[in-house]
């Protein structure tokens, strides 16, 4: 396992529709973060009806130090499975922070930096098991944040799923974090932090299947 990094305080907000799977992504990732790493992490959640598509969204603030206001306010990463998501809360993300989208069904930005992948499409296409999509997601976010440990999530998705659908789920996280790691690159080349001055970078990446 990766030795465990630093954090002041860094906010990662989940977002898409119903039936995407969005509050389990939400309670698999802070699973991970929390049991599996040991950071100090709060989870929020809202959604709406999912069988009328309504909007979905988990919020976590993940620190190393105990956390004293826990709903996020300055997203450091924001993962945008719907046009409506990413509409709405773009607006939420820092300056310097980091915008994932779904890039078949996200197909306005309102930034030209920002990563992507075809989510849904490589659930269809691959898995065969469009429930599984929230598990590719799941793998990506493991490769695009450096203080993640993909050995702790792997263990979360083996801790937390019912046995019937573990092994399929696993599949799904590897390719999630095998697409990232082909077609958005080494996290350091796009990741901004906080000292990394006023040289931008142009991430846009999108991945074809």
């Amino acid at each position: 396992m990766k030795e465990r990094m630093i954090l002041d305080r860094f906010e990662i907000r989940l977002s898409g529709t119903g039936g995407q799977g969005i509050l389990t992504l939400g309670k698999l990732l802070g699973h991970g973060l929390s049991i599996g790493q040991g950071y100090n992490v709060t989870q929020t959640q809202s959604y709406g009806p999912e069988a009328r598509g309504g909007s979905s969204r988990s919020d976590l603030v993940v620190s190393s130090q105990p956390i004293s206001y826990p709903k996020t306010e300055n997203v450091d990463l924001l993962v945008a499975l719907s046009q409506e998501a990413c509409n709405n809360y773009y607006r939420n993300l820092k300056p310097r922070g980091v915008l994932l989208i779904d890039t078949g069904l996200v197909k306005q930005t309102p930034t030209n930096i920002f990563l992507g992948l075809p989510f849904t499409k490589l659930t269809e296409e691959k898995i065969k098991v469009p429930q599984a999509m929230n598990s590719v997601v799941l793998g990506a976010i493991a490769w695009v944040l450096p203080f993640l440990s993909r050995t702790a999530l792997r263990k979360s998705l083996e801790e937390t799923l019912p046995a019937k659908i573990r092994e399929l789920n696993l599949k799904a996280f590897s390719l999630g974090y095998s697409q990232a790691q082909k077609h958005l690159g080494p996290p350091p080349e796009y990741w901004q932090g906080e000292e990394s001055g006023d040289e931008t970078t142009d991430a846009t990446q999108e991945a074809e299947i």
